[in-house]
């Protein structure tokens, strides 16, 4: 009898469900199926498509554009002189002159900004891709066009890593944490900024872990250092700090510092494949350590992103007064705590030994966050003042082509120095770096503006597009 019963709801269930697949399928009204999303107009798989030229929010572009000429601006560095140069004045003795003047107003106004301004921009499309996918398309449809998008830039992420070798590619952090601030998208505001706020938290808490460790290591080996081993013979695991303890500090001096310049030279100046090998596993090493210990340092801005774009501030419909907040705050308390972040390294001559034995606090990412805030609150006083239109209108469609103007950058920016181009790897100062950068922004706004009178896309955008839909795109205008 209960058999009977479980066989006669069992099969009601199923008429009820072919009914409602029928539904779903021929009645064109919401209204008509259960299965349907409320308050949700859907079309059919096939019409979703990337946004058109007139759905673009032209801001946007702008922004990206100003952070895309702004990344090629820190990264020129890594491009153009050998570790630890790059990031190093004192290897090169550069004290007191304009070579040393462009590293520290660069790093102390600049330094993390552009990277988390694009970031922030990452993030805020994030909100607008999946939300207009949603409009168009039903079911678990969004999350496959983003999914599918995240992966493809995953791919092209290491094609920047290894075949192009740029060591501090982004693309692919941005593919695998673009994913995971996915599952963020339907919060509110205010919990994406808690978000922020607690991912800023827990990257500060490990940089002041990785310095305690530091410190504890190095006041170890100093007390190991101390002990006389005529009388007291070293354990195993004494010589092992003490050794750690020896290595940190001879990598610290500044003969060390320039045997590893020499190599750095010799290896991207030499054959392709020493270049290669040397280049990749450089690539290979950023990706891992990156990845790993980089998480919040982009999720922090990620989630600002998509806090911003709900808000309407990263879209200027915000009132100028949260733009000047924005600004002054941000601006006032980075670049003070900036400030702060380079006396130890100045004081000590960039001798980590000597700056990590000493407890202290590190603040990289606060300060790293105030700054970006404040230069973006400033963009965007430029652009509500309405002096700047001009600035904007010529910027914008080098941000439509951003992801394009990327790889180039690495393409022709390594092309220059790398010694398989042309070969002025190390061979211009941290000054006469900049003319390539200016060179490089001129190209690309130029190039920018002509290649869209045309295309419709720039032609990695293009690409992208196409398979993250898996169907050509209207490419030619």
């Amino acid at each position: 009898m209960q058999l009977l019963k479980y066989n006669n709801t069992s099969r009601k269930l199923a008429n009820f469900l072919f009914k409602e697949y029928l539904n779903v399928h021929s009645c064109p009204s919401q209204s008509c199926s259960l299965f349907h999303y409320q308050n949700q107009p859907i079309m059919s798989i096939a019409q979703a498509a990337p946004v058109s030229q007139e759905e673009r929010i032209v801001l946007l572009d702008s922004l990206r554009g100003i952070a895309i000429l702004g990344i090629l601006l820190m990264n020129i560095p890594g491009f153009a002189l050998p570790d630890p140069v790059h990031h190093d004045p004192s290897v090169l003795n550069e004290w007191g002159t304009g070579n040393y003047k462009a590293w520290y107003y660069i790093d102390w106004i600049l330094e993390g900004s552009q990277r988390a301004l694009f970031s922030m921009l990452f993030g805020a499309g994030i909100i607008l891709f999946v939300s207009r996918q949603e409009r168009k398309t039903e079911g678990l449809w969004p999350a496959d066009y983003f999914f599918r998008r995240q992966l493809w830039l995953l791919v092209f992420g290491l094609f920047n890593a290894f075949v192009l070798l740029w060591f501090w590619d982004i693309l692919f952090q941005y593919a695998c944490f673009g994913m995971l601030a996915f599952t963020f998208r339907r919060l509110a505001p205010k919990g994406l900024f808690i978000a922020a706020f607690i991912s800023l938290v827990l990257m500060t808490v490990r940089e002041n872990v990785d310095a305690y460790r530091d410190y504890k290591m190095i006041a170890k080996g100093e007390a190991i250092a101390k002990i006389d081993t005529t009388v007291t013979k070293l354990t195993d695991k004494q010589k092992e700090e003490l050794g750690a303890m020896t290595e940190m500090k001879e990598k610290s001096t500044l003969k060390e510092k320039k045997k590893k310049m020499e190599k750095g030279l010799a290896l991207v100046r030499g054959n392709y494949s020493e270049f290669y090998r040397y280049q990749s596993n450089r690539s290979f090493e950023g990706e891992i350590f990156f990845t790993y210990f980089g998480i919040w340092d982009i999720l922090v801005f990620l989630f600002l992103g998509m806090a911003f774009y709900k808000s309407g501030i990263i879209t200027g419909q915000a009132p100028v007064r949260t733009y000047l907040i924005l600004c002054i705050t941000g601006l006032g308390l980075g670049l003070l705590l900036s400030y702060f972040r380079l006396q130890p390294l100045i004081v000590h001559k960039f001798n980590g030994f000597e700056i990590m034995k000493r407890p202290h606090f590190e603040f990289y990412e606060i300060s790293r966050t105030f700054r970006s805030i404040g230069i973006f609150g400033l963009i965007m006083l430029l652009y509500k003042s309405g002096w700047f239109k001009w600035f904007f209108a010529l910027l914008r469609p080098v941000g439509q082509m951003a992801f394009t103007n990327y790889l180039m950058q690495s393409f022709l920016v390594g092309l220059f120095f790398y010694g398989v181009g042309f070969g002025m790897y190390g061979k211009l100062s941290r000054f006469e770096m900049y003319y390539v950068v200016a060179g490089t922004w001129l190209l690309q706004i130029i190039w920018s503006h002509l290649w869209l009178r045309f295309f419709r896309f720039g032609p990695l955008e293009w690409c992208w597009r196409s398979l993250t839909y898996w169907k050509r795109q209207p490419f030619v205008k």
